[in-house]
């Protein structure tokens, strides 16, 4: 978010504590001379006097701490933990807590049967390693029919939830008359952990730009973020006049499924949050693969620490590819990846690929083949 952008600021003007004990022996020198008339005796080290003051000075010095500390909780970039919460409740929202994930269960029988059978709710079904679905409500296989469509609620909070595809969740628990089988049909989602800071420091940044009526893309943004947990990048374009086109990923860098797609694009529809005449499309970014094939050399002086270097250029390479694939519609540029190879400590790179290349706005990269080679070193 563009928070990070924000410039460094120091509420003591990057006041150490040399610097207060140096105005400190100052102050002190000039008031000796003022009240005596006479030069001040230097307070070298050791001195009874000095140490007074170095004693003071480390006192102030803390408490100038508190001071800086206090000011940084009250700006978004810095803040964290119990201060960003009172933050985000000046703004009118509040960190999330723990969320279970969700699906659809199919239960069927055998045969239509001429009475209708039922499926209570709160009934569970497994994948057999300790992941519980539960029904929602109480629901019938209608007489006549041979099964019933149910949601569920996992049984635990949290993102172990998520991600079992359709007929994993496959061993009905209860004992049930009738019932031959139930299975999810819906991969599951919304599983959620407690919002992270920096989940809950991007959300606090979007409320700001969400109080329109007028459909703004921010204002989607901040929807879209409130509709489902988990969620990573959001691109909102209009390829047409109230055409609204949005692609979201997840916050591990994932595509999102057709569960989770549907679940954010019912969640736009409702009336008090799409503008009239607005027509949406929610869907997942297109994707653009780029293979990354560099070589790089170091300098012969630095060769006692070669092997440290040649780690931190493979750090450098893993650290390029997060950035690279975090955004939707982030051009491809080796000049970034030059960037952080020779501040790992390269002397010099060639990159044979990626080439630098524009990404449309609701394109997705993502990394290919990575092949990194040591050249060896070479003359300063």
């Amino acid at each position: 978010m563009n928070y990070e952008n924000y410039p460094d600021v120091s509420f003591i003007d990057n006041t150490s504590c040399e610097d207060v004990l140096t105005n400190m022996i100052g102050d002190y020198q000039d008031m000796y001379e003022d009240e005596t008339g006479e030069s001040p005796v230097p307070l070298a080290k050791g001195n009874p006097y000095r140490l007074i003051l170095e004693a003071a000075a480390l006192q102030i010095f803390q408490a100038m701490q508190y001071l800086d500390f206090t000011g940084k909780m009250s700006l978004l970039s810095y803040s964290y933990g119990d201060y960003l919460d009172n933050l985000a409740a000046f703004r009118g929202t509040e960190r999330k807590g723990e969320e279970p994930a969700k699906c659809t269960l199919r239960f069927s029988i055998a045969s239509a049967l001429t009475s209708a059978v039922s499926i209570p709710g709160g009934c569970r079904v497994t994948n057999g390693n300790g992941i519980y679905f539960a029904t929602d409500e109480y629901k019938e296989i209608a007489a006549g029919s041979t099964y019933v469509d149910v949601s569920a609620t996992c049984t635990e909070a949290g993102v172990k939830g998520n991600g079992f595809v359709v007929g994993e969740i496959n061993a009905v628990v209860n004992t049930l008359p009738y019932v031959i089988s139930a299975s999810n049909i819906t991969e599951t989602y919304g599983g959620a952990d407690i919002e992270s800071d920096e989940e809950l420091k991007s959300r606090i940044y979007a409320l700001g730009k969400s109080y329109s009526a007028a459909g703004t893309a921010d204002a989607y943004e901040y929807m879209v973020r409130e509709s489902m947990r988990g969620i990573g990048d959001v691109q909102v374009t209009t390829p047409d006049e109230n055409e609204i086109d949005i692609v979201f990923t997840k916050n591990d860098g994932s595509l999102p499924s057709a569960t989770e797609i549907q679940a954010v694009q019912t969640y736009l529809e409702a009336r008090n949050r799409k503008p009239l005449g607005d027509e949406i499309t929610v869907g997942a970014p297109s994707t653009s693969t780029y293979n990354v094939n560099v070589t790089y050399y170091i300098a012969s002086s630095d060769s006692a620490v070669a092997t440290t270097i040649q780690s931190n250029v493979t750090a450098a390479v893993t650290e390029y590819n997060k950035w690279q694939t975090a955004k939707i519609g982030r051009d491809i540029s080796p000049d970034y990846l030059i960037k952080l190879i020779m501040e790992a400590g390269a002397k010099r790179v060639t990159v044979t690929s990626p080439a630098q290349t524009v990404i449309a706005d609701n394109v997705l990269p993502k990394t290919g083949t990575v092949t990194v080679t040591y050249g060896g070193t070479e003359a300063d």
